[in-house]
C-alpha cells in the first residue's frame, strides 16, 4: 500500500516544543514509521520552511518526508498558513498524478483543505484526522482565537466530503456529531507513545534524588491553554513539592518569551519563586528521563483535543494529575491511572497533589496501573494496525462506490 501523509505545519523533522510544534509532529512521525514496518510505503507532504532543506529527506525506512514549496520558505506560524494552501494543493496533485497513492492521511484542517482540493479530481480517497476541531477551539479560547475565520466552514467540508474521519478521543466523536457527521464514517484510534522510549526506571535508580521533597512536572508548550499558571498556584498551598516546567524556547531564549514571563511573575505572586523552576525546551529524546525522574506530572490545560505527555508519563510508571477535557478523559482513568481534576482550578490540583503526596502507596499503584494501561491500550504498533484497518476499510468502500454501492 502506498499512503501519502499530508502535514502542512507540523513535519515528522521538526524540533518539538516549539509553539507550532508539539503531538501532531510526534504523531505523524510515529505513525508512518509504524506503517512502514507493516510494509507501507508512506511520504509525508509538508511545506517547506526552510530553503536550505533538501526537497526529499529520507526519515526512516520506508517513510520519505517531502518539503512542499508553498509561500515563503520560513516559519510561519500555522494560522497564517491558508493563503498558501491553494500552492501546496497544486503541487499534491502533480505529484500523485506522476505517483498516485493508494489513500491520502489529511492532519489538521489546512492539509484536510490542500488534501481534498487535490485528491478528489483524481479519485483518491482522503482519510482525515482533525488533532484538533476549530469550534472547539474557539469555545475556548474566544477573542483569543487566532485561527482564520474560514477554519470552521473547511472542517465543515471536511466533514462532509472526507472518505473517513479519524477521531483520536471518544469527546471528538461527540463534537463530530454535533457539526454533523455520520459518526458511522468515524473511526476512533488515539495518538500512541513509544513503549520502547517511555517505561519505568530501573529498580536500581529508584529514590536516587538526595532531597525528600516531591517533584513535580509539567511538560509542555508554554501557551496559556496549557492551564500551567493553575499549577503554579496550587504550589502555593502545597508546600512540601517543587514544581519543574519544561517546554517553551531554549533555555537562553526564556528572558525574551512573553509566556515565560507570565508565568514567573504568577509564581512571584504566589510567593513560590524558589520553588518553581523553568528550564525551556527539552529535546523529545530527554522526556523520559525528565519524566521518570518525577514523582507525579501534572497535565491540566483548560482544553485539549488529546495530550500525549498523559501517556508518556503512564507509561513510565508515574502518576498524572489530569483535566477533564478531550483524550484526557479517556487516557488517564480516575483513581486508576492518575486523578482527574476540573480544568483552570488550582484548588483541585492542590487537593490532589495533596492527596497523592501524603500517600505514597497511592502514587505507586497508580504508576503501576498507568504502565499496565499504557502497554494494553496505546502502543504505536496497535495504534498502525487499527489505522491500517481504517485504509482497508475506506479502499472496500471505495470499490464499491465504483459499482454504486454506497456514497
Amino acid at each position: 500500500m502506498k499512503v501519502a501523509m499530508v502535514s502542512e505545519h507540523a513535519s515528522p523533522l521538526a524540533v518539538i516544543g516549539g509553539v507550532d510544534a508539539g503531538g501532531q509532529n510526534i504523531h505523524v512521525a510515529a505513525l508512518s514509521q509504524h506503517l512502514a514496518r507493516r510494509g507501507v510505503s508512506v511520504v509525508v507532504h509538508t511545506r517547506r520552511d526552510d530553503e536550505a532543506l533538501a526537497r526529499r529527506i529520507p526519515f526512516a525506512p520506508g517513510v520519505v518526508v517531502d518539503h512542499v514549496d508553498a509561500g515563503p520558505p520560513r516559519e510561519i506560524a500555522k494560522d497564517d498558513l491558508l493563503p498558501f494552501m491553494a500552492a501546496f494543493s497544486d503541487d499534491l496533485r502533480r505529484q500523485w498524478e506522476a505517483d498516485r497513492p493508494d489513500v491520502v492521511h489529511s492532519h489538521f484542517w489546512m492539509s484536510g483543505l490542500a488534501a481534498l482540493t487535490a485528491a478528489e479530481p483524481l479519485g483518491i480517497p482522503v482519510v482525515h484526522t482533525f488533532h484538533a476541531l476549530g469550534v472547539v477551539k474557539r469555545r475556548h479560547q474566544r477573542e483569543k482565537d487566532t485561527s482564520p475565520p474560514e477554519r470552521l466552514d473547511v472542517e465543515n467540508m471536511i466533514i462532509r466530503r472526507a472518505a473517513r474521519i479519524v477521531a483520536t478521543c471518544s469527546d471528538e466523536v461527540f463534537e463530530l456529531a454535533r457539526l454533523g457527521a455520520d459518526t458511522g464514517w468515524v473511526h476512533v484510534v488515539p495518538c500512541g507513545v513509544d513503549l520502547s522510549r517511555f517505561r519505568p526506571p530501573p529498580m536500581s535508580s529508584v529514590g536516587r534524588r538526595a532531597t525528600d521533597r516531591v517533584q513535580v512536572l509539567v511538560l509542555g508548550r508554554l501557551v496559556e491553554r496549557k492551564g500551567i499558571d493553575d499549577v503554579i498556584q496550587a504550589i502555593a498551598h502545597v508546600p512540601d513539592a517543587d514544581l519543574v516546567i519544561a517546554g517553551g524556547p531554549p533555555a537562553g531564549e526564556l528572558a525574551g518569551d512573553g509566556e515565560a514571563q507570565r508565568l514567573l511573575a504568577v509564581a512571584a505572586r504566589c510567593g513560590v519563586s524558589d520553588r518553581v523552576q523553568l528550564v525551556g525546551r527539552v529535546d523529545h529524546e530527554r522526556a523520559p528521563e525528565l519524566i521518570a525522574g518525577s514523582d507525579i506530572v501534572v497535565c491540566v490545560p483548560r482544553y485539549e483535543p488529546f495530550g500525549i505527555v498523559p501517556l508518556e508519563a503512564m507509561a513510565c510508571g508515574v502518576p498524572v494529575i489530569a483535566s477533564t477535557v478531550g483524550g484526557l478523559v479517556d487516557t488517564v482513568v480516575d483513581g486508576v491511572t492518575g486523578l482527574h481534576v476540573r480544568p483552570g482550578s488550582p484548588q483541585s490540583v492542590a487537593h490532589a497533589l495533596r492527596r497523592l503526596i501524603d500517600d505514597p502507596a497511592l502514587r505507586e499503584r497508580l504508576g503501576a496501573d498507568g504502565v499496565a494501561r499504557a502497554r494494553g491500550r496505546y502502543s504505536w504498533s496497535r495504534v498502525a494496525d487499527s489505522t491500517l484497518s481504517v485504509y482497508a476499510t475506506t479502499l472496500r468502500t471505495q470499490a464499491r462506490r465504483r459499482h454504486g454501492a454506497v456514497r
